[in-house]
């Protein structure tokens, strides 16, 4: 299978090229910038082969151009994943990115007879309904307010139309808080992951003290990519929804105390006490329910691998081996 991947320098996309190449796909990268050079040198010993187009989604002679030769599947992950001051500065670009993008690339696989698409949205799509108690479904009514949930509930609505006039098979996945392998600096993602920032001042041998223990339904990147990969395959599904995370909420602060076994001198995970300023950034004053993901276990089987335990270890396996990625200058879009 050939698999396109729009945004594939980021870690998201990494973390599903990983997986497609270790089965034997081959897997197209296109981004901005070309991927991390360890990122490459890792994945060019899979069995897949791997290419990367260096290309803006926001011209359509480079998105139509990663059409040939026309891949099986697209996974459409491209987006700038903006703060307040990148809202503010650049709103513009984030749309063009986040749903024009997103357009030149249905358009093109329209005309290439691609036969799915992928739309990685996300749970910030729900917006202020995440607030609410209980566990998110697909039915939750979306109320997103910043520029990117917004864009990203856009983009599912502009997909869906496009779909139904083009007879494209599109399907979209409300990711949760995504973290794992790759995550990198990338100068295209202003919200780094808490449980990255955590990793960080492990590896930095700083102090990371948050501003409350968070319980909040992050869900590891090889998890993501497992549930990807069950879409590309499933030769039919009931919905064109689905919602993608662990299936329940688990302590940050737990899990950042286990990555003591690959700290330097210095690192501490806690809470902080009264006085003191939080050094990890949660990137909201509340943590929001957790992303309900009985739809994706009923209609394909999926079961999720890495909750706090097996996440942490296994980016523990990770960061001895490729953290220096981490530590690396941020590269900028």
């Amino acid at each position: 299978m050939r698999v396109l991947i729009f945004g594939g320098a980021g870690f998201v996309g990494l973390g599903i090229a990983e997986a497609a190449l270790a089965r034997g796909d081959d897997v197209v990268l296109f981004d901005r910038r070309p991927p991390p050079d360890v990122a490459r040198q890792a994945l060019d010993g899979r069995p897949g082969r791997l290419a990367s187009i260096v290309g803006d989604t926001t011209d359509a002679a480079h998105v139509r151009n990663a059409f040939n030769p026309t891949p099986d599947v697209v996974v459409y992950g491209a987006a700038l994943t903006a703060d307040a001051v990148r809202e503010l500065a650049e709103p513009e670009r984030i749309l063009d990115v986040n749903v024009g993008g997103l357009v030149r690339a249905l358009q093109a696989a329209r005309s290439s007879g691609v036969r799915r698409v992928i739309l990685l949205s996300s749970a910030a799509a729900y917006g202020d309904s995440a607030l609410r108690p209980g566990p998110l479904d697909e039915d939750t009514p979306p109320t997103p307010r910043t520029l990117y949930a917004i864009s990203k509930l856009s983009g599912e609505l502009v997909a869906r139309r496009l779909a139904e006039l083009g007879s494209i098979d599109v399907r979209i996945v409300r990711l949760s808080s995504v973290f794992g392998p790759w995550e990198h600096a990338s100068g295209v993602r202003d919200t780094l992951s808490p449980p990255y920032q955590i990793a960080l001042a492990a590896l930095h041998g700083r102090p990371a003290l948050l501003p409350r223990p968070c319980n909040r339904d992050f869900v590891y990147v090889r998890d993501v990519a497992g549930a990807v990969l069950a879409l590309v395959d499933a030769p039919a599904l009931r919905h064109d929804l689905y919602n993608v995370g662990p299936g329940a909420s688990w302590s940050l602060l737990d899990w950042g105390q286990r990555l003591a076994r690959v700290a330097r001198d210095g690192f501490v995970c806690r809470v902080c006490v009264p006085g003191e300023i939080a050094s990890i950034d949660l990137h909201g004053a509340q943590d929001r329910s957790a992303l309900a993901i009985r739809r994706l276990t009923e209609d394909l089987g999926y079961t999720p691998r890495y909750g706090l335990v097996a996440s942490a270890d296994d980016y523990i396996e990770w960061l001895a081996r490729h953290g220096a990625l981490m530590q690396s200058p941020p590269s900028h879009a």
